[in-house]
């Protein structure tokens, strides 16, 4: 018997964190690669050339509305086409949207995307063939408004999961994505000789800073479930896309001093998205396989009610 007012020691050690027969807590996101982040690559780089597509139509730069244009529904067709091999089969794509539910990101995601790639294609047509010039800059118009939906719903649809990395990093995914999709639209223009560079170098610059910014308030906020993005392969993998970023912006300011750093920082900024993309996509992988990621954060809120 203790004396009063002396706490007893627990005779019980405290619980590990793990799960029946060692497997994980949560059910792997069984999405495939390269089809999943290949499609949040190539929806976002279409959703920015798009809007870019708009301005330089409005700034009068008709070669650079024309190759975003073409960016734009390329990327859009190329990111259906990896959506519906994830899926299996087309029907299913079809079946998204046969309900328009606000409440669902993956439905309202599904109401963005195909609008978005039928408009944005329909630009690129009436550009490439000089037909219907005027139904072809208003399907651009309606793309373009699109487009930054595009480059960001994605990452709503990520952070709506119970995947932990994904799901607390809520606040910073669009603007990781956003940023992200910026930098590789301005990327794709920035390979493209013949057209003024200057718009797309400071798009880059801009998407850049988005982006770097957004990836290390992640590291910083989250603690321990933010320690995905930072170790093993998904580290390595924003790690160099970080380096490729920051690559690609001071490449795009040699622009005017080179004639081949435009298309080097294109391809900088385009191979840093993909990176981004599969980076984020590994660590919400490594999140729902370790369930440390899932007990800790509980039993640390639990720890913190009065």
């Amino acid at each position: 018997m203790t004396p009063r007012g002396r706490r007893e020691g627990a005779l019980v050690p405290d619980a590990e964190f793990r799960s029946y027969y060692g497997r994980p807590i949560l059910k792997r996101p069984t999405w495939k690669v390269p089809d999943v982040p290949g499609y949040l690559f190539l929806g976002g780089t279409a959703g920015a050339s798009a809007t870019m597509a708009v301005f330089a139509d409005l700034t009068t730069r008709p070669e650079l509305a024309g190759v975003g244009r073409r960016v734009a529904a390329g990327g859009a067709l190329a990111s259906v086409a990896a959506l519906v091999h994830d899926l299996g089969r087309p029907g299913r794509f079809l079946n998204m949207l046969r309900v328009f539910k606000p409440t669902s990101p993956l439905s309202v995601g599904s109401w963005i995307i195909g609008p978005f790639s039928a408009l944005a294609t329909a630009s690129a047509v009436a550009e490439l063939t000089g037909r219907f010039p005027r139904l072809g800059r208003l399907a651009g118009l309606g793309s373009g408004v699109l487009g930054p939906a595009m480059c960001t719903y994605t990452a709503v649809l990520l952070a709506d999961t119970a995947v932990p990395a994904w799901h607390e990093a809520y606040p910073e995914l669009p603007v990781v994505f956003g940023g992200s999709a910026l930098a590789c639209g301005a990327g794709a223009a920035l390979c493209v000789p013949g057209v003024d560079h200057r718009p797309p170098t400071r798009m880059g610059l801009l998407g850049a800073g988005m982006e770097i910014a957004a990836l290390r308030r992640i590291e910083q906020r989250l603690g321990l479930v933010g320690e995905p993005y930072v170790r093993g392969r998904p580290g390595r993998l924003l790690k160099l896309s970080e380096a490729l970023t920051a690559a690609g912006a001071g490449l795009s300011l040699l622009g005017r001093r080179s004639p081949v750093a435009p298309a080097l920082a294109g391809t900088a900024y385009l191979a840093a998205g993909l990176c981004t993309r599969f980076g984020v996509f590994e660590a919400g992988i490594a999140s729902a396989e370790d369930p440390r990621y899932v007990v800790l954060p509980q039993r640390q809120r639990d720890e913190a009610r009065p």
